[in-house]
């Protein structure tokens, strides 16, 4: 029988805000909403900043100038000196010296007004303390910080807010996780999520990197914490208390949507009934803003400027402008989570359904020239989920309906080959005028995390019917293919949105293209699968979940909820375990994991 993931919960923190009941969504689109509306999305700001001025806290979110330089221009440039017979040890900033310095180092400022620099041997220049060429970054909410919210004991900041989005993302479910848990075999729970740069701040592999050329010594928690995959691992062991299938898989850009699709294809082949999948980036950090600026590929403060030949300072708030005139992209820091379910698990429980998840799809490049460029893999992901979506609800809701969620870097090429996938697509399925925009705009671009913004601005345009537009870019380029496309660069209300195509471009032929549908024509499928009687005691259990949720978001908003953080209770091992040749049983868990002939193999047997 087939079966269909649906999403029965969301949870996480962005440059907008709480990902929780829409209110990241809300902070899109705050020009349009009711007074009401609005007044619920600066109370989810203030609980989590700690004061209550309107005003400031608008200013504080979205892509904006860093609050915090990371290239402060009062860290002057220092000359390292040391004896050849000593090991060198060097530093990039000057506030990172080791005090007090050892006895063989000398340290003098640079004069930078010099343009050439004659260097003694054994010394090394280091570039460190001009003015940043990159100010502008898509940050949390100012003042939040999610190491205060439980014992963070020096994680990297992508698993703090790994501990707090997935948190609130069990927390909205409105059902105890006891009773999700409890409702399906151990195996059969999944958890993947992953950050694409790994956890490079110091309590990470930067740390690790760096510290003994600091003189400082690296700690035994910065390897194991900077791995890729620690924020499924963090989940498991601090959240859940999952020991289900896990993992994190990473790539580029589309890393979320890989994650999202192994949670997908687990469900849908039966291996797994729930699936909690995300992804948390944290890259606003020197290092890695050189390295993307070194690229090319951000947008760069003396750029900004020849954009608005008028201003005298750059228009951070505008930084990025997917399909317009633009130069590079945004980093962000981001963390989304999304709880899935099979479609009859949701129906038994009385989960909320959001929407669905009918498929991913994923493709590489082939053969490529330059490892970053684009190349014809996103033609192939976004065609195989249009295809879906026509089969799924038809070719005319898919044409009138539908709308598509663009990876929408604001980079020159971005502009061009993207678009020229999402035209060549719509008019080959006959789609006029479809609807495109591009939430990096607001939220500047989180790397792993990225389409998990889009997937949680899709389900509020799904609950609202609120497109929110690319209000950063005032025209699109002339190099912007666009026969039947329609770019929104103005909030837009939908006439019943019924599908979104979440559309990734990653570096090195990562491409992927996630086809969700909106509840209501979600339900539709249900019920023609289970029957009207089937979704009507659905809906009776479903008062009991939402009424839930609604006291879950006050104890959050009051300050009473917390994050989850099981920090060593319930360990087990082996000894724990009840083994037997059909199966183990583990204490606390309802069901024990069977030992089951496997059907796959009865054509070798």
């Amino acid at each position: 029988m087939s079966v269909l993931p649906v999403i029965t919960a969301l949870g996480g923190i962005s440059p907008a805000g709480r990902s929780a009941c829409h209110h990241g969504f809300q902070r899109l689109i705050f020009d349009v909403l009711s007074d009401t509306q609005r007044q619920q999305t600066l109370s989810s700001l203030s609980s989590l900043c700690g004061h209550q001025n309107e005003q400031q806290l608008l200013d504080g979110t979205l892509v904006r100038r860093l609050d915090n330089n990371l290239f402060d221009s009062s860290r002057v440039p220092v000359n390292v000196a040391a004896s050849n017979s000593a090991p060198m040890t060097v530093t990039v900033r000057n506030m990172d010296l080791p005090t007090p310095l050892p006895p063989h180092w000398q340290v003098k400022p640079v004069d930078r007004s010099r343009s050439e620099l004659t260097i003694p041997a054994g010394d090394l220049l280091l570039p460190a303390g001009e003015q940043a060429r990159v100010q502008a970054a898509g940050q949390l909410p100012q003042g939040f910080d999610p190491s205060t919210r439980y014992a963070s004991r020096h994680h990297p900041r992508a698993l703090q807010m790994t501990i707090f989005g997935a948190s609130e993302c069990v927390g909205m479910a409105g059902i105890p996780w006891q009773t999700i848990a409890a409702s399906v075999p151990p195996e059969q729970i999944a958890v993947y999520a992953s950050g694409a740069m790994s956890q490079l701040d110091d309590n990470g592999l930067g740390g690790m990197l760096k510290y003994p050329h600091q003189g400082k010594r690296i700690t035994s928690k910065q390897c194991p914490l900077g791995l890729g995959e620690m924020p499924a691992d963090f989940i498991n062991a601090y959240v859940l208390g999952s020991v289900g299938r896990t993992g994190g898989m990473l790539g580029a850009c589309a890393s979320f949507l890989y994650n999202l699709s192994l949670g997908v294809h687990d469900i849908r082949s039966g291996r797994a009934r729930v699936a909690l999948v995300g992804a948390a980036e944290a890259p606003l950090v020197a290092e890695i803003f050189e390295g993307y600026r070194a690229m090319g590929a951000l947008a760069e403060d003396e750029d900004l400027l020849k954009l608005d030949p008028q201003r005298s300072t750059p228009d951070w708030r505008r930084a990025v402008r997917p399909f317009g005139h633009n130069c590079g992209f945004t980093l962000a820091e981001s963390a989304q989570f999304f709880l899935l379910m099979d479609d009859a698990l949701a129906l038994e429980l009385g989960a909320d359904i959001l929407a669905a998840v009918p498929d991913v799809f994923v493709h590489a490049d082939g053969v490529k020239k330059s490892i970053s460029a684009p190349g014809i893999g996103n033609y192939l992901t976004l065609g195989r989920a249009t295809a879906l979506a026509r089969q799924l609800i038809g070719e005319q809701t898919l044409q009138r309906h539908s709308f598509v969620s663009a990876h929408g870097t604001s980079t020159p090429q971005n502009r061009v080959t993207e678009s020229d996938v999402l035209d060549r697509i719509g008019g080959a399925f006959g789609i006029d005028q479809w609807p495109v925009h591009a939430v990096k705009a607001y939220l500047g671009h989180s790397l792993a995390s990225a389409s998990g913004d889009q997937l949680m601005s899709a389900l509020g345009t799904f609950h609202s019917g609120w497109l929110p537009g690319i209000t950063s870019t005032t025209s699109i380029a002339e190099d912007v293919h666009r026969k039947h496309l329609d770019f929104v660069l103005q909030h837009r209300q939908l006439e019943q949105p019924a599908a979104a195509f979440l559309n990734s471009k990653g570096f090195g032929g990562n491409n992927a293209t996630a086809l969700v549908l909106s509840a209501q024509h979600s339900l539709e499928l249900l019920q023609r699968k289970h029957g009207t009687a089937a979704i009507d005691q659905w809906q009776g259990k479903r008062e009991a979940t939402t009424a839930a949720v609604a006291d879950y978001e006050q104890s959050v908003l009051s300050g009473e909820a917390k994050p989850i953080y099981q920090f060593g209770t319930g360990v087990l091992d082996g000894s724990d375990l009840q083994i037997h040749s059909d199966r183990i049983n583990l204490p606390g868990q309802a069901m024990a994991v069977e030992f089951r002939d496997d059907p796959d193999f009865k054509d070798f047997l």
